[in-house]
């Protein structure tokens, strides 16, 4: 008995999966010769930097901290910084807080040592943090006319706090004296994310030396918020907005540097919150850099990334004034959409091209819909019912086409019998009985393409969507991240620490439509893999890769192929029927085909071949 062979549109449709997974990891990962051609392109423009630039000297000063009890100590601080003197050395800070953000801002440097999110937590409870402990840094870097070097963020400021409505204003001032001054003004608006800062000065046209370079620089070192920090490392990343509405990132993976040019936001992302600055003058240029601290999965590490930003601010009339925001907050849509007119809202990871519109303006919407009355696992579980029944079209298109080549199987193999010792001429002969019979054995490829901007936008909403961030479905306490049935003694390399039951029902399901669509038997042709391992293999991948990933991920992938498998049955048993498919593929070979002009080149070819082989 003849054995069946595997499907060609379930090996490309597989391939396809796979194919966009692998290309999903290395999409950022240059080749060497990439790579030799970015540092090559980078010290040319740093080296171009250099020439136009004079480089900009360390600051002076001795020390970043002041034993504010010694004398001799504040006195020395006072001559290093010259005529900012005026400002009394007080160790302090001041608290802007509203419903949602508490912000600390030092009197040292007039910078934010403290930004908590109110209103979350992470995995083990701990309040959410994106500053604290020193984790940041931001300064601007100046010479003055006096010839010292300093950095604001080693400058005391003088706080005052006042109100605009029900807005809190905070005005931190370094003092040349008492109208003459840098200022760092916050205001916070009640329940908002979002704070307005300015930067400017006053009366120091002739104390900062604008012929020298002035520089904002302003680092962060990401705090590890999620259950998995390897998982989280991979959605931590440097995104910003510049030329004129273009949105570009650093490497996801590895350390990376840019330079770029009117740059008017920079997203510090740290996968569902982010500190982002916005500016409404764009910095002419802007080095940026990210650093991978994340090496393989710990338990203890703290931080995940390091990123640095250096941008050059401009003087207009002899003296400094930028409006800027600063957004410490969720990577929400729902939040982010409210300030349309800052575009925050691109920094959310969507993907790339239709992908990414597909996600942001179809399942973004409609699964917030479906979650505002369903709870957050059965919202999955009928967003993807309604998902594979929108698709039951292209599965019924591709099953039509798996039943067009089974009806046709025993013609091509007699042909296959027929020629065996001509691969060229069976070719030829299987390629006419498919026309004759108005079949295409590539028309279940079609099928499979709908399918991928659909498969690549939910592999990016589940594990970055905000809405399932904490929420819990059955034994999975968060749909963000992966669910835990078993911890493991030891690491299974590329699997991890513990056993994931979403994933392995997922690989289940895989691997019963792989044999529904292959069958059980398959005969492996001559210079083909073994498609029985294939089959195997693909199910076990899959259980290796969603091990890590977000439960919601998987239990998408369940019921998705739990949903398929229904529909071909059905489509099987209620609405093809293979002897109509065959009666009607043997009324088509009766009806004379006209070839195209692509068919008839082909044909041509072949006989040409043909004829100069028997010449031969």
């Amino acid at each position: 008995m003849e054995e069946k062979k595997l499907d060609i549109n379930s090996i490309i449709g597989f391939a396809l999966i796979f194919g966009i997974l692998i290309f999903w990891f290395y999409q950022n990962q240059p080749t060497p010769e990439e790579l030799e051609a970015q540092k090559a392109e980078r010290a040319k423009v740093e080296s171009q930097v250099i020439e136009e630039e004079p480089e900009v000297p360390q600051a002076v000063l001795p020390e970043t901290k002041i034993d504010l009890q010694d004398s001799v100590a504040i006195a020395d601080y006072k001559k290093a910084i010259g005529g900012f003197g005026f400002t009394s050395a007080k160790e302090g800070t001041t608290i802007l807080e509203n419903e949602v953000l508490f912000l600390e801002v030092s009197n040292k440097g007039g910078q934010i040592i403290e930004a908590r999110m109110k209103k979350f937590v992470t995995f083990d409870s701990i309040p959410i943090y994106l500053v604290k402990d020193g984790n940041a840094s931001f300064g601007i870097n100046f010479s003055t006319r006096d010839n010292r070097v300093l950095d604001s963020k080693d400058l005391f400021f003088e706080p005052s706090m006042s109100k605009n409505g029900e807005n809190q204003v905070l005005s931190m001032k370094a003092k040349v004296a008492s109208n003459q001054y840098l200022e760092f003004r916050y205001e916070m608006k009640p329940a908002e994310y979002l704070v307005d800062y300015t930067i400017r000065s006053q009366g120091l046209s002739g104390v900062i030396n604008d012929t020298q370079p002035i520089n904002l620089n302003w680092k962060l070192r990401g705090i590890r918020h999620n259950k998995s920090i390897q998982y989280e490392n991979r959605y931590t990343r440097l995104t910003y907005k510049h030329e004129e509405g273009k949105i570009s990132k650093l490497s996801e993976s590895g350390d990376d540097e840019e330079i770029e040019n009117g740059v008017t936001w920079l997203s510090y992302r740290q996968h569902f919150f982010s500190s982002i600055l916005a500016t409404k003058t764009p910095f002419e240029s802007a080095n940026l850099s990210s650093k991978n601290l994340v090496e393989e999965e710990n338990k203890i590490a703290t931080t995940t990334k390091e990123f640095a930003t250096v941008a050059p601010l401009q003087m207009a009339g002899g003296e400094l004034s930028y409006n800027m925001n600063w957004y410490y907050g969720p990577t929400d849509i729902a939040v982010l959409s409210e300030y349309k007119e800052l575009g925050l809202a691109d920094s959310i990871p969507y993907g790339w091209g239709i992908f990414g519109w597909i996600n942001r303006y179809v399942f973004t919407p409609f699964y917030g819909f479906l979650s505002s009355f369903l709870p957050f696992g059965i919202a999955i579980v009928v967003m993807t019912i309604l998902v594979r029944l929108v698709m039951s079209p292209v599965t019924y298109k591709s099953y039509l086409s798996q039943a067009k080549m089974k009806v046709l199987k025993p013609e091509i193999s007699e042909l296959t019998e027929k020629y065996k010792d001509n691969a060229m001429k069976k070719q030829q002969e299987t390629m006419k009985l498919y026309n004759k019979a108005g079949v295409s054995p590539m028309s279940g490829c079609v099928p499979a393409l709908l399918q991928l901007p659909i498969f690549y936008a939910l592999f990016m909403f589940f594990p970055t969507s905000f809405a399932l961030r904490q929420k819990a479905f059955l034994w999975a306490d968060d749909l963000s991240s992966y669910d835990t049935i078993a911890e493991l003694p030891f690491t299974i390399p590329f699997y991890g620490d513990h056993v994931s039951l979403f994933p392995i029902l997922a690989s289940v399901a895989i691997f019963f439509y792989m044999m529904m669509t292959t069958g059980q038997n398959m005969q492996t042709q001559p210079g083909m893999p073994n498609m029985k391992f294939i089959m195997y293999l693909s199910p076990l991948m899959m259980l290796f890769f969603f091990n890590n990933y977000a439960s919601g991920l998987s239990l998408y992938y369940f019921v998705s192929n739990l949903i398929t498998i229904f529909i071909m049955l059905a489509i099987k048993k209620f609405i093809l029927d293979e002897d109509k498919i065959h009666a009607q593929i043997q009324e088509n070979k009766k009806k004379p085909k006209k070839e195209n002009k692509f068919q008839r080149k082909m044909r041509e070819m072949m006989d040409q071949a043909e004829q100069q082989k028997k010449n031969k």
